[in-house]
């Protein structure tokens, strides 16, 4: 687990974090109703952990309004990616925290409201200014209450009016692509407000976040960098023994084992529900485990207090190979980057071994108590996303079809008789509310088949949508073993009534080698075609990840011209018989 040291450590240590040692960049700005002196230097601390360079720019004291208003501002001129404002209680409620109850009940109720309306006008103005995401702090519950124990039998209270007032924001910002809530008031809850507000500090200095705490804030704020980067891993890769179940089971035997309702063995029923979680909000799950498979299996099978079955695992590697070896294969069977993993082990040798021959993957250290295996996983930050898409709930079941697929591959003489038996159907559809959060996922975790890797928020997919300059589209992937979900994306600019340019082209990596990137460019030029376009332009960017794609566009009889790949709208195209393209 992450360790948090005192404020004075992350200021020190944010002096010696040197720019052009990190690979990945992000710009930060820090706006707030109070004094929060050291979060910049938290925040670049944490960054840099997880291998990111942290820019930051803060708001002089209180300036938020001004900040934002002034469109010439510092704020707007340093350009964030990310804006944290950070709001209290005492400065939005200003008198009525000590005297609520010095209006009338209605009077509270327009208060709240007006409230709201004064941070929505915030808001507006500030999309309107920039393309950053807005992370904005919801209220912190205060357990005092001037009506002491009669709070709770007076309608719509002080307290009341804190919940109303963050149930409102909610509503308001769901919708809001570019703007995202922090639970302050679930910190507040997690770390103790005598812990997080301290009287001392708050006098001296309207310090509202006791400086102790200010690295916990900055760690849990982490989690809006990973996701804006497209950091999030993918997979969680777990051993078996005294990792999912208590001791081991070549030894321990089906009825030896720690699992179940009882201590300890209720320390890995609780774990496995922490996973199951997070599989069916699209983590997908592994094991690497050294094993006897019939002794493991059984327990996966038919233990009655496991709560993870055989199908919760995309794919188990249970043999006696080494840990290297065996998180290799998995990669490959997956089709995902060694990058893209977290490996869960219990034997501190084992996790050695895989940190020095891949440390691209994620291995974090753990505790000797399994009741502490959920926090490590969660103290990881490594699986934040802004949203969590149809694709994502239903990515177990689709890893299970793509087993079956697979099964049936190895019963094929060759692989165009396979593909032909698949039935395959690609729905392209128009970027929309209900697309365009799938659409941005893909183009911030997609690595080998994308054609520039160029990455897009929410809310630029939403302007490009919007601008009838661009073309912009999903495919949708179904075949007789089960629907893939929106697996394929492009954006077209058309750049002049002769020229478009395929800025971005992609595909997951669960359905590549299916020949679908044929479909989705024939129905890019037929569209072209239509227009009465004469030509299609597009450019391959390699990165270290994306060879699968590198043939795409010669293959597709694209011509190099300098830099660029073309091809002419006259030449004919045209994609496999055993694909069924529909345009939605």
């Amino acid at each position: 687990m992450d360790k948090v040291k005192p404020l004075s450590e992350y200021i020190l240590d944010s002096q010696k974090i040197e720019i052009n040692d990190y690979k990945n960049k992000i710009k930060l700005a820090i706006l707030s109703s109070f004094t929060i002196n050291g979060l910049a230097e938290s925040l670049k601390v944490k960054c840099s952990q997880k291998q990111i360079f942290g820019s930051t720019y803060v708001a002089g004291y209180n300036q938020y309004n001004q900040e934002i208003f002034d469109t010439k501002s510092n704020l707007y001129s340093f350009s964030p990616d990310i804006t944290f404002l950070i709001l209290d209680t005492r400065s939005i409620f200003g008198n009525l925290f000590h005297f609520p109850y010095s209006i009338t009940k209605s009077e509270r109720k327009n208060f709240v409201d007006e409230k709201i309306n004064e941070l929505l006008n915030l808001i507006e103005k500030f999309n309107e200014t920039t393309t950053s995401k807005l992370v904005i702090t919801n209220l912190g519950l205060p357990h005092y209450s001037p009506h002491g124990i009669a709070e709770m039998k007076t309608s719509y209270s002080f307290h009341d009016a804190i919940i109303d007032f963050n149930k409102k924001l909610k509503d308001k910002v769901i919708e809001m692509d570019s703007v995202h809530i922090f639970d302050f008031f679930k910190f507040v809850i997690q770390h103790g407000e005598n812990n997080v507000f301290n009287f001392q500090n708050y006098l001296f200095g309207d310090i509202k976040i006791a400086l102790d705490y200010i690295p916990h804030l900055a760690n849990d704020l982490i989690p809006y960098v990973i996701s804006f980067l497209g950091l999030t891993k993918k997979c969680i890769v777990l051993d078996l023994d005294n990792t999912l179940w208590g001791g081991i089971v070549g030894e321990d035997g089906f009825d030896g084992i720690r699992l179940g309702p009882q201590p300890p063995g209720n320390a890995f029923v609780e774990f496995q529900k922490y996973l199951k979680a997070l599989s069916q909000r699209g983590i997908i799950l592994a094991i690497n485990s050294k094993n006897n498979f019939d002794d493991a299996i059984q327990v996966i099978r038919e233990h009655p207090h496991m709560i993870l079955k055989e199908d919760d695992f995309a794919c188990m590697k249970i043999n006696w190979d080494d840990k290297v070896s065996n998180m290799q294969y998995i990669s490959e069977e997956l089709n995902i980057g060694l990058d893209s993993f977290v490996f869960f082990d219990d034997d501190p040798v084992n996790r050695e071994f895989v940190k020095e021959n891949m440390p691209e993957i994620t291995t974090p250290d753990l505790p000797h108590d399994p009741s502490q295996y959920s926090e490590v996983i969660q103290s990881l930050h490594d699986f934040s996303v802004f949203q969590v898409t149809n694709e994502d709930t239903n990515r177990r079941k689709m890893y299970f079809q793509q087993k079956q697929r697979s099964e049936s591959q190895k019963s094929s003489t060759n692989l165009t008789e396979f593909l032909k038996t698949l039935n395959l159907e690609i729905d392209i559809k128009k970027s929309d509310s209900f697309t365009i959060p799938r659409i941005s996922q893909l183009t911030m975790k997609t690595n080998q088949f994308n054609l520039t890797t160029k990455r897009y928020q929410e809310e630029e997919i939403k302007k490009f949508s919007e601008d009838d300059k661009m073309l912009v589209g999903c495919a949708q992937i179904r075949d007789k073993f089960g629907d893939n979900g929106i697996t394929g994306a492009f954006i077209v600019e058309k750049t002049n009534s002769d020229e478009w340019f395929l800025d971005t082209f992609l595909l997951s990596c669960r359905v590549m080698g299916r020949e679908i990137e044929k479909a989705i460019l024939y129905h890019i030029i037929n569209e072209a075609r239509k227009n009465n376009v004469k030509r299609l332009k597009a450019k391959f960017i390699p990165t270290t990840k994306n060879k699968p794609i590198e043939h795409l566009l010669p293959d597709s009889k694209f011509s190099k011209e300098n830099d660029y790949w073309v091809y002419n709208i006259e030449t004919p195209f045209s994609m496999p018989e055993f694909l069924t393209l529909r345009v939605k």
